[in-house]
């Protein structure tokens, strides 16, 4: 059955003497078609892929997908009336199913009227080359001909009334009947007033050569026809280009050898008449205004077209989960020449260009504005064959209903090259949203999305991971307040933030319950604010200046972020406090005592305070009462020339350094301990005899300093490590009382010292010899007394080590200490 064809389904026009037919894709619905030439003789000839090349029949796509059908109108089942109209009838089979059952057919006729021919005419098909050429008979001329028979010795053979062909390759001269070449894939026929050839691409009989940068397939042939009066030879060589494409980024550029020689054979004749540029089926008058460029000189034709240009089609395109873009145009070219040998040649070549795959990497464009709070975020940019499908958000999946839903804004968005892009928009205070607390008031949010998309008509999906970020100085950094009563030190701070951002620190410890009741604070909360009550006596305190008039403390917090630990700021609260209140409270807690002097039975007491600074300075407030009162500025250190700083009647002040002032050193533990003494010088009143008679009592502090060893810069004899940061020392006095008692004078005793290498005590140092030792290394000593009295024995009872040979030199660190080893010290004696 023959159905009628709906409206704007099949498009044709006649064109380069050459039938096109276009369907559309969009009333084919998605089925499957045929076609058929329709021979009025021989009925309908089902077209398929070897007939299409023989017969001059061409079955394709445009770049917008819709099938393409082109005959030549010398082509086979062609109704052909004196070469100046030709007609064609095709068949359109349709069918729901891919083995054409219960197809409905359409007949569609087409027409083409092609008065004008050219002396000669090539058309460069996609599959094959074609070459027509005028056999008019010119009248006879005057002239006298030579026996030209002789000198084409191929032509003796040729068969009467029968046409061959012959050929000439790099491989020799083949002469062989049209029945012969159509079993090659040629086709040669002769009409009323012309004979052509088709040939295909890289047939054997066929060679290819450069020409002008670009290769030709040529296939060199003459069509002989031999009668006894007559004998006919036409040139039917043929020349084609099969490249001369090239692209960049941008462009597209075509090139084609304006002239060829074997279709020129006298090449200084040649003129250039029309050049002519197509797109689709259509001559473009003014290739400019679509910024096509053509250019043409003595040796080529070139044109360039930019990538997307329009008449070509910019579809979007994933290889190896790349995006990326494929730009497709239908082009052809018609070159009209003139020479002393052919007259005139019309030179058609149909060229279907589409470019290599070119990635394109999309872009995340963030438009975000902090103050809005909001993230902008464009992704682009693509195609309109591009469509997004879904999203996730933090890697929570959502699909575009959803994420509306969710209160995210999704929308599409125009670009100026015919592009467009994605619009996410999305919430600072969205959950899916990371935050994180950075530098000192800032917050880092950070926008983690994946684009899923549809691409393309096969709508292969595409995925793509962009991570966005924006910091905003959100966060207030907290301002403490510090203030002090008679007993306390306070220090208020916000809570906001606490714990989240940021924590407090007492030196290198994180503050916590913990360490604020170790410590003696107290720590209330409200709804606002954090507010630590620091003892003045509480561990942690810094005295910052202590005299007799006053005491000047202060208390440091620090402000660090949770995970870096960097020290954002420092809060300190200082106050001053009368020295005697001061003393007076901190004795009443700890260490106030009552002391009774055993020899003169006379009352003293002592109110006292020491602070042991971390670079070795000590300083001590004194005050001492005593019964009868004693002079304060003649007490003293062990060493007799370090007297008071200050002094009134009641209070003497100190300050020294560990190193001096007979200051001595030893280890307990993990602690340096160093120890001085504050005496005082007795005046004595004149006697006659023994026992001298004095009217002060005897009095002495002693003064403790305890430094961690792993952590005190240590100073004197013993190594220090400058990267370890120096801790609080912490100090003690410990008064007491001594019995005068009668010290005869020194007698001089043979007694030998010597420091051994090592333990076996078998090779000793030289005397005088500077001895390197590293912390907590061994020394070894051994003392010998030489005296052989039997009533002498040898108890070390003090030993030290000094930087001097002098007996009292300071500073000096003590070894043995009332019989006891302080030092990591073996003796021998």
């Amino acid at each position: 059955a023959l159905y009628v064809l709906s409206p704007g389904f099949v498009e044709s026009s006649c064109r380069s003497r050459i039938f096109w037919m276009k369907l559309n894709k969009l009333l084919l619905q998605g089925k499957f078609f045929q076609l058929e030439i329709y021979d009025p003789y021989s009925g309908p000839v089902l077209l398929d892929e070897k007939l299409a090349s023989r017969c001059g029949y061409v079955l394709s796509e445009d770049v917008w997908g819709n099938p393409v059908f082109r005959a030549s109108v010398l082509g086979c089942h062609v109704a052909n009336e004196a070469d100046e109209l030709f007609s064609l009838t095709v068949n359109i089979k349709v069918s729901s199913f891919s083995s054409m059952r219960a197809a409905v057919t359409y007949t569609y006729p087409m027409y083409c009227s092609y008065p004008s021919w050219a002396s000669r005419e090539i058309v460069c098909e996609e599959n094959y080359m074609e070459v027509s050429v005028k056999t008019d008979v010119p009248a006879v001329s005057n002239d006298y001909t030579v026996a030209w028979m002789s000198a084409l010795p191929e032509t003796q053979n040729v068969t009467y009334q029968q046409w061959q062909l012959m050929f000439v390759s790099p491989s020799g001269r083949k002469r062989i009947t049209v029945s012969e070449a159509v079993k090659l894939g040629y086709s040669f026929n002769n009409t009323l007033s012309r004979v052509y050839l088709r040939a295909p691409y890289h047939s054997n009989e066929s060679d290819v050569s450069m020409v002008s940068g670009v290769n030709m397939n040529m296939v060199t042939s003459t069509s002989m026809y031999r009668q006894r009066w007559l004998l006919l030879l036409i040139d039917t060589t043929v020349s084609c280009p099969v490249d001369g494409i090239s692209f960049t980024n941008t462009a597209l550029t075509w090139t084609v050898p304006s002239i060829i020689p074997t279709l020129v054979v006298q090449e200084s004749t040649f003129l250039s008449k029309n050049i002519a540029l197509g797109v689709d089926d259509q001559v473009i008058v003014n290739p400019k205004e679509k910024n096509y460029l053509l250019e043409h000189n003595e040796t080529h034709i070139r044109i360039t077209i930019p990538i997307g240009a329009e008449g070509g089609k910019l579809e979007s395109s994933i290889s190896g989960g790349v995006y990326g873009v494929i730009y497709s145009i239908d082009l052809f070219l018609e070159h009209t020449w003139t020479d002393a040998g052919w007259q005139t040649t019309k030179y058609t070549v149909i060229k279907s260009i589409t470019t290599p795959f070119m990635p394109q990497i999309p872009t995340v464009i963030n438009n975000t504005v902090p103050e809005e709070r909001l993230f902008n975020v464009a992704f682009g940019h693509f195609l309109p064959d591009v469509s997004l499908v879904a999203i996730a958000i933090g890697n929570v999946p959502f699909t575009l209903r959803e994420a509306q839903h969710h209160g995210f804004k999704i929308y599409e968005t125009p670009f100026s090259n015919r592009t467009k892009g994605f619009i996410l928009e999305v919430s600072f205070d969205d959950p899916y949203v990371l935050k994180e607390y950075v530098n000192r008031n800032e917050t880092k949010y950070t926008l983690l999305v994946n684009y899923t998309l549809s691409v393309g008509l096969e709508m292969t999906l595409y995925y793509h991971s962009a991570e966005v970020e924006c910091v905003v100085a959100d966060i207030e950094l907290p301002e403490a307040v510090g203030y002090c009563d008679d007993e306390n030190l306070y220090l208020s701070l916000p809570t906001f933030g606490l714990h989240q951002y940021w924590d407090l620190y007492l030196g290198n410890k994180l503050l916590n319950r913990r360490v604020a009741l170790t410590n003696g604070y107290l720590a209330a909360t409200n709804s606002t604010h954090l507010i630590l009550q620091i003892p003045l006596f509480a561990g942690g305190v810094i005295y910052e200046e202590v005299s007799i008039q006053k005491i000047k403390a202060r208390f440091d917090v620090a402000l660090k972020k949770v995970r870096t630990t960097e020290t954002l700021q420092v809060f300190s609260i200082s106050c001053s406090f009368n020295s005697s209140a001061f003393i007076s409270k901190l004795c009443n807690r700890s260490i106030n005592k009552k002391m009774r002097d055993s020899f003169l039975e006379l009352t003293t007491s002592s109110l006292t305070f020491s602070v042991c600074h971390p670079d070795g300075t000590v300083t001590v407030s004194a005050q001492m009462k005593t019964v009868p009162a004693i002079d304060m500025s003649k007490t003293k250190l062990r060493d007799s020339s370090c007297k008071p700083r200050e002094y009134n009647e009641a209070h003497a002040f100190f300050k020294f350094h560990v190193t001096t002032c007979g200051t001595s050193v030893r280890f307990e533990g993990d602690h340096i301990i160093y120890e001085n003494e504050i005496s005082y010088e007795k005046e004595t009143l004149p006697g006659e005899s023994i026992p001298t008679i004095t009217r002060d009592p005897d009095y002495r502090l002693t003064v403790l300093c305890y430094y961690q060893a792993k952590e005190t810069l240590v100073l004197g004899a013993f190594a220090s490590d400058p990267a370890t940061s120096p801790s609080f020392g912490s100090g003690t006095m410990v008064p007491h009382s001594n019995t005068a008692a009668y010290r005869r004078a020194r007698q001089a005793l043979n007694v030998v010292s010597r420091v051994p290498k090592d333990e076996s005590f078998m090779e000793f140092y030289e005397p005088n010899m500077a001895i390197l030792k590293r912390p907590m290394e061994p020394v070894f000593l051994e003392v010998e007394l030489k005296d052989e009295s039997p009533s002498v024995e040898l108890y070390l009872e003090n030993c030290w080590v000094t930087r001097s040979p002098d007996f009292n030199s300071t500073p000096r660190w003590n070894i043995i200490v009332d019989g006891q080893v302080v030092l990591n010290v073996q003796c021998t004696h």
